[in-house]
């Protein structure tokens, strides 16, 4: 059984937009009350060698009252999709758990790299009909919100990881307000974890801007794997969507949508847009460093490591000036893609790393970008790698909760 992708909705509208988004301050730049409490509660400890990363400049579009998705813009790679719904038992044994992922081989593994029209797992596989769900269950009536989304923004909390970080209001157009879903999807925890702190959805399920979403039945135990599926499965949840902006949610939005898609797409002539990480480039620094760390079972990097190194994957060389990217490190916190196949197909793969391999995404960015390119020679993906105090200029960081309450206990 499988779900066909569809994205044939347009984003041709004439729009009327706030004037130009200027010298966005990553550190300091705070209005109103509940602002400076967030301030408060999440300003960064002291450290004695601490080095200081500032947004840059960015030139977002001065007068967008005739913006329109350029022509020809989504004459991408053209293939069709569709995506694993359902699988049956492998055997008769009462050993078969359904699994979010699906149960891909090897095999299929290697087969989906391949940007033709196909068939892949993707998330949001149920298993045979006398087996409970797999995960993520969502209302059907916020499905139908989701569903007749055709821009998102998306963020996710499960296991009241963080507080709600709202969009800076006075930052987004009255268009976008209207006619873009700002959608947080939580989990039942946070939700009464937000609600004894007074942030309760209103009667049509907001909270400020955030359209709250309540994710039951979480497919993983790993909350951080779980965020995984707004994050890269954008595609799969907005079925309708032609856009999408992922933020953590150790962040605030601090410009609007349709200029950051402007900016970091349109402008680019690019599909997918992702920063580089502020400090590392290479996989192998990225893994010394969630060992320090102890980010993960150190056996379970070690494992996914060397599976990518015996499928070609090397080390970043900073002086190769033909190197298909900037950076084999990315700053995942910030994402901005258009729903095309190869940018589906990219997300899908990638989450299907995380599915199969660790949770930590920025190990496995790299080995799935360079794999699609080498296996489809003649079908280009249009990634856009940006600097980092880009995603600052964008953003506002904030501490996760654990540490805000480790600062202020």
């Amino acid at each position: 059984m499988v779900n066909r992708e569809t994205s044939d909705v347009y984003l041709a509208d004439k729009v009327n937009m706030p004037s130009q988004v200027k010298d966005v301050d990553g550190s300091t730049s705070m209005n109103g009350q509940q602002n400076r409490s967030e301030l408060e509660s999440s300003r960064p400890p002291k450290r004695k060698s601490h080095k200081n990363y500032s947004p840059c400049q960015i030139e977002l579009t001065e007068s967008i009252g005739d913006l329109l998705e350029p022509e020809n813009y989504m004459n991408f790679t053209k293939f069709t999709l569709e995506y694993v719904a359902k699988e049956g038992k492998f055997s008769e044994d009462d050993s078969f758990v359904p699994k979010f992922g699906g149960h891909q081989t090897l095999e299929e593994r290697e087969a989906s790299f391949h940007a033709t029209d196909q068939t892949i797992h993707c998330g949001f596989v149920k298993g045979p009909t006398e087996h409970p769900s797999s995960g993520f269950d969502l209302d059907e009536q916020d499905k139908d919100y989701l569903s007749a989304c055709h821009v998102a923004v998306s963020s996710c909390i499960f296991g009241s990881s963080d507080y709600l970080r709202r969009p800076a209001s006075k930052k987004i157009g009255t268009y976008s307000k209207k006619n873009v879903c700002f959608v947080m999807f939580l989990d039942e925890l946070t939700l009464k974890t937000l609600s004894s702190e007074g942030q309760v959805p209103d009667n049509q399920g907001y909270i400020g801007l955030w359209r709250i979403v309540k994710v039951k039945n979480l497919p993983y135990t790993d909350m951080r794997r779980t965020g995984k599926v707004p994050k890269f499965l954008a595609h799969r949840l907005f079925p309708s969507a032609r856009y999408s902006i992922w933020i953590d949610s150790k962040m605030r939005l601090n410009a609007d949508p349709l200029l950051i898609i402007e900016y970091f797409l349109w402008r680019k002539r690019s599909e997918y847009s992702i920063s580089n990480h502020y400090d590392r480039h290479c996989v192998w620094e990225e893994v010394l460093q969630n060992k320090r760390l102890n980010k993960y079972n150190h056996t379970a990097i070690d494992e996914q490591f060397l599976f990518y190194q015996s499928d070609g994957l090397t080390k970043f060389n900073k002086s190769d000036m033909n190197s298909p990217l900037p950076s084999f490190v990315p700053e995942g916190s910030f994402i901005v893609r258009a729903h095309t196949p190869m940018s589906n197909l990219f997300s899908c793969l990638w989450f299907n790393e995380v599915d199969r391999f660790t949770s930590r995404d920025q190990l496995s960015f790299a080995y799935t970008f360079l794999k699609l390119k080498r296996m489809n020679p003649g079908k280009p993906f249009f990634l856009n790698m940006f600097k980092d105090c880009e995603r600052r200029a964008m953003t506002k960081l904030f501490h996760h909760r654990a540490e805000v309450q480790q600062l202020h206990p």
